[in-house]
Order: C-alpha cells, then sequence, then structure tokens
C-alpha cells in the first residue's frame, strides 16, 4: 500500500523518492551548545544517500500514514551509528515507511551527535534532543492527530541507548519544559541496543562518543541503563541476536532482567545468529510482525 503523506508548510527535503515535512527541534537557541564552526556531513554509500554525521542542527521529520488506517499510534525513532554518525536511511526512512503501512505515525529524530566543539556538556546533547521530541509529539498530539497517550520511542544500537536513556530518565528534564509536559514515552523499542556505558557491557565507541575516554563511575552508572529501571520504566519489546560482535547481547538481557525484576512489561526476541544490524538484512515486514503484534496486544495500536 502507497502511503499518502501529509505536507505542511514548513521546510522540505527530499530523500529517496518523496518530500517529507521536516521541523526544527527548537525555535530558539539550541540548549548545550556553543559558537562552533562544524558543518554537517550527509554520508552517501555507492553514490546513495545513507546518513549523517557532525549533526549540529536537530530535526523531526515527519511520515504521516493514510488516514483510512490511521491508528493515533506514534512512533520516535532513534538512528544508531555509536553516536558517531546516524544510519538514517536504513534505521530511519526505512523503518518508518513500513510503520506507516501499518497506521503508525512516525518522527524521525536526526539528534545532535556527542561533541565538544558544539556542546557544554556533550553526555546530555543527545538526551535533551530526545526529551524535546517526545515533548514536541505530546504537545502537538491534536495538532497531527495523533493520540498523546500512545507516544513510543524506538532506536538501534547506540539509538537504543539514547532511546533507552529516554526511557529511565524522563524524571528529569534536561531541557527547559515550563508547561510541565509528560516527557515519559508510553512504550520503548530497542533493537540490538546499547545499554549500558560499564566495561563489560558497552560498545567502546558509544560510551567514549558520549562521555570521553575517562569517564567516571558517576557517569557510568548514570548511563548504564539496566541500572536506571523502575517500575514506572515504559512497557519494552526488545530484539537481538546472541552472536553480536559490536553490541553484546547482554545489553538486551539485563535490561529484561531489570525491567522483569521491576515488573515492567516487557518481551525480547532473540535470535542464536545475524551479528550486529541483523535486521537490516531481513525483509522488513517480516521482523516487524512480532512487533506489531506486541504493539496492539499491549493496547498501543
Amino acid at each position: 500500500m502507497k502511503n499518502k503523506i501529509a505536507l505542511v508548510s514548513f521546510v522540505f527535503i527530499v530523500f529517496i523518492s518523496k518530500a517529507q515535512e521536516v521541523l526544527p527541534l527548537y525555535t530558539g537557541v539550541v540548549p548545550n551548545s556553543k559558537p562552533y564552526q562544524m558543518k554537517e556531513i550527509e554520508l552517501k554509500k555507492d553514490g546513495n544517500f545513507f546518513g549523517y554525521k557532525s549533526i549540529s542542527q536537530p530535526t523531526l521529520e515527519v511520515y504521516f500514514p493514510d488516514k483510512k488506517i490511521a491508528t493515533g499510534t506514534t512512533v520516535i525513532i532513534c538512528p544508531g551509528g555509536g553516536y558517531g554518525m546516524e544510519s538514517y536511511l536504513l534505521e530511519g526512512i526505512k523503518i518508518a515507511k513500513e510503520f506507516t503501512s501499518n497506521g503508525v505515525t512516525v518522527f524521525i529524530l536526526k539528534y545532535r551527535l556527542p561533541s565538544d566543539s558544539i556542546m557544554l556538556d556533550k553526555s546530555i546533547g543527545p538526551l535533551q534532543d530526545a526529551q524535546q521530541a517526545i515533548k514536541m509529539v505530546r504537545k502537538n498530539a491534536n495538532t497531527w492527530n495523533v493520540d498523546a497517550d500512545k507516544i513510543g520511542i524506538m532506536g538501534f544500537s547506540a539509538g537504543g541507548h539514547l532511546a533507552s536513556t529516554a526511557g529511565t530518565h524522563f524524571d528529569k528534564s534536561y531541557i527547559e519544559n515550563k508547561e510541565n509536559v509528560n516527557l515519559r514515552t508510553d512504550f520503548m523499542i530497542l533493537v540490538y541496543p546499547v545499554v549500558s556505558m560499564t566495561d563489560d557491557l558497552t560498545h567502546e565507541g558509544s560510551r567514549t562518543n558520549l562521555l570521553g575516554k575517562n569517564p567516571d563511575t558517576d557517569q557510568i552508572l548514570l548511563f548504564s541503563n539496566e541500572l536506571q529501571v523502575t517500575a514506572n520504566t515504559p512497557p519494552t519489546w526488545i530484539t537481538h541476536t546472541g552472536d553480536d560482535t559490536v553490541v553484546p547481547v547482554d545489553n538486551s538481557i539485563r535490561f529484561y532482567q531489570a525491567l522483569i525484576r521491576n515488573k515492567v512489561s516487557a518481551e525480547m526476541h532473540l535470535y542464536p545468529k545475524g551479528n550486529h544490524g541483523f535486521v537490516l538484512s531481513l525483509p522488513i515486514n517480516e521482523w516487524m510482525l512480532p512487533l506489531l503484534e506486541w504493539m496492539q496486544k499491549s493496547g498501543f495500536m
């Protein structure tokens, strides 16, 4: 089914074959920023658009489903890339199109990549953008015809760390939030996620990019999200492979165990083989079918 994309009078950018609504994440000064000269780089593979690096101006790109099948459910997608780049096509656009064909509205978050050259505190930059995205979607739910109580966040690899950080650190607002908008998402979707910053679990590149080469113990513990789970953590769907040589599967396992200990509804799908990024080599509708079924039976669709 071809999706009808609603276009609003904002900035339009063409990706693949369709134009999408692209919104600046902040209307004024980007928080936690400082003067910089860094310029965003668009990445290409075999001459085709692939993703971004050196991101300093965060955006939300909106994908609307056909109104006839719209469920009111929303997913905010955080592409992965080790906090050093963002795999925007494979872990953003293609996933968005599958969701919209199933009636789900999608916002792809192009979040700032942590950098001392553009941020006062790079460790909280991506989290600020995730919280701002949640705030923006929930605050404008009526405008976009989505349900303010059915907002999820999805992350791949290091984007999974960002998503799980947003899902476990919502009690503290890292952005201006005078309206006291609820920053807790209603559910989380984690795909081969980086969850922990501890030595035995973390993806070293992601930790270095986010926290620096020699993070202190407090930072490591704060951003090890398996240690931040509470009974109020959103219901979560997780998938990973046992042979992942980039991000150890124990990231997902320990997060799942923490969810179960805190009586948080969770479902996990582990596969023996496929290595990191395994879902990208599978038909999208095949691997996403269990996810969509979980969303339905959990009352999110």
